[in-house]
């Protein structure tokens, strides 16, 4: 009998340093985010008082309060309400993603959608090349992608963002991994009953592959909306540079609205990012899917 008790306190005790190192990553990941609120709502001289050490020269940590003594949604009213220029860089963050998205749907679900289902010669050494193409970082081909874009006339347009972006590999990759999943059968089934390529397209492919293609759409708009170096390379013009490069200069009277600004622009990703949790779960199992 004491064994046995031994056994039991020894599974509470492992499970018990389970959850320590689980809640552990997770309480530092919360953590800004909680303090991006908490600092939203606090007033400006309360601001002062817990970040006096950030503003001077002085060696003393910063504190802080989960709780506000005076909360209050002064910031959140300058910044919807008598900021302006907010909701323009707001207005091209939803303008630029929303066509990257359109144009990444109209280009790179054919696109995945020929690599998945029709082998031909060479299509396999041409989708190992877009696999190369989706590792490189933006800082390899920031030059060429600059230089062509000058060519073209198109440096301190939006277009500069949105077109590099439309043509992005990733989005082939993830979505060509859901029709990757459909069973082949099932399109020689549909041939033989004489169903065209389009019909089967769009009756079997859009349907069964569409956890593939709603992941790749919550991955680029959570790529896209946040996205900083892309705007900073080719746009001068700061009117035209989405919501992600927004923030004002940081002082004792901007410091709430900073908070508020960061709350704001961070809420639409959250939201589509929970909304799309399960398909973008789906998407990554897909890209591990093998030939």
């Amino acid at each position: 009998m004491g064994l046995h008790n031994i056994n039991v306190w020894m599974k509470k005790i492992k499970r018990g340093i389970i959850i320590i190192l689980i809640s552990l990553p997770t309480i530092l990941v919360c953590l800004p985010i909680l303090m991006l609120v908490t600092g939203s709502v606090m007033s400006n001289g309360e601001l002062r008082q817990h970040l006096a050490s950030v503003f001077t020269d002085g060696v003393k940590y910063i504190s802080w309060k989960i709780i506000p003594d005076y909360p209050t949604f002064e910031n959140y009213g300058k910044l919807l309400f008598m900021t302006p220029q907010f909701f323009v860089l707001f207005w091209n963050s939803v303008k630029m993603v929303g066509c990257i998205l359109a144009g990444q749907i109209v280009i790179g679900v054919p696109a995945a959608w020929a690599f998945a289902v029709y082998q031909i010669k060479g299509s396999r050494a041409l989708f190992a090349l877009y696999i190369v193409l989706m590792l490189l970082p933006f800082q390899v081909t920031m030059l060429s992608g600059y230089l062509v874009l000058n060519r073209l006339q198109m440096l301190d347009t939006q277009w500069a963002v949105i077109l590099p972006a439309i043509f992005s590999t990733l989005p082939i990759f993830i979505t060509y991994g859901g029709f990757r999943s459909i069973p082949g059968q099932l399109f020689e089934a549909a041939r033989i009953d004489g169903a065209s390529e389009w019909k089967i397209f769009c009756k079997i492919g859009l349907p069964l592959g569409k956890s593939g293609l709603l992941s790749a759409f919550v991955l680029g708009f959570l790529e896209y909306w946040n996205m900083m170096e892309q705007p900073m390379a080719y746009l001068e013009d700061k009117s035209l540079w989405p919501l992600s490069l927004y923030l004002p200069e940081i002082t004792w009277a901007q410091t709430g609205y900073a908070f508020a600004a960061s709350i704001i622009t961070l809420i639409p990703a959250v939201f589509v990012f929970v909304w799309g949790q399960d398909y973008l779960e789906q998407g990554i199992i897909f890209s591990g899917i093998k030939e």
